[in-house]
């Protein structure tokens, strides 16, 4: 029995613990939906993100100010509850003779958001892939997401967004690029 064999069998007994008939017309595919969905959903599993992040050193050798990517969107399930979360990122570095290539920034982190996550994990592994596979001289990350956990269940508070951020290397210690970074990573 192949994966989609069997996750389309487990959709199919999950409608039925709910009550559903799951022949009935509108949910005849939806096993076979769910399971493909579910396969995108979590494919940051199957990405390595040292491989995302090829890096080269044309253009960046005299570059030591912040490269930032905001705006980056963020769709992820919690291991909770396996909720959706989503939202969006902002992505910097200040380069040590290395860059890569902006769109390698929103593919990094689809990768993580594409698995179960819980959001201030997730900020960490961004950061921390980007300074493993460049070295540069700093990196941030904020991540800024409405969780439907607590918008649709529980406390239900619809619009709260939950902010995380990491901030390594020399945006540490440097206030000034600290402030620098999190002034770009403001919405207008």
């Amino acid at each position: 029995m192949s994966n989609a064999e069997f996750s389309e069998h487990d959709w199919r007994r999950l409608l039925q613990s709910f009550g559903e008939d799951p022949d009935r017309p509108g949910l005849i595919e939806t096993p076979h939906r769910v399971s493909k969905a579910w396969k995108h959903w979590t494919s940051g599993y199957g990405q390595d993100p040292v491989e995302l992040l090829k890096a080269f050193e044309d253009g960046a050798e005299q570059y030591n100010e912040l490269i930032v990517v905001k705006g980056i969107p963020v769709y992820s399930h919690c291991e909770h509850h396996l909720a959706p979360f989503f939202g969006k990122a902002t992505v910097g570095y200040v380069p040590n003779g290395k860059i890569v290539g902006l769109s390698k920034l929103t593919r990094l982190v689809d990768c993580f958001s594409k698995r179960l996550q819980v959001q201030e994990r997730m900020t960490m592994q961004i950061a921390e892939a980007l300074m493993e596979v460049l070295e540069p001289k700093a990196v941030g990350v904020v991540v800024k997401c409405r969780h439907l956990c607590m918008e649709s269940r529980g406390i239900r508070t619809p619009g709260e967004e939950t902010v995380t951020s990491a901030m390594l290397g020399e945006l540490q210690p440097n206030l000034a690029m600290r402030t620098e970074f999190l002034a770009l990573a403001r919405e207008p």
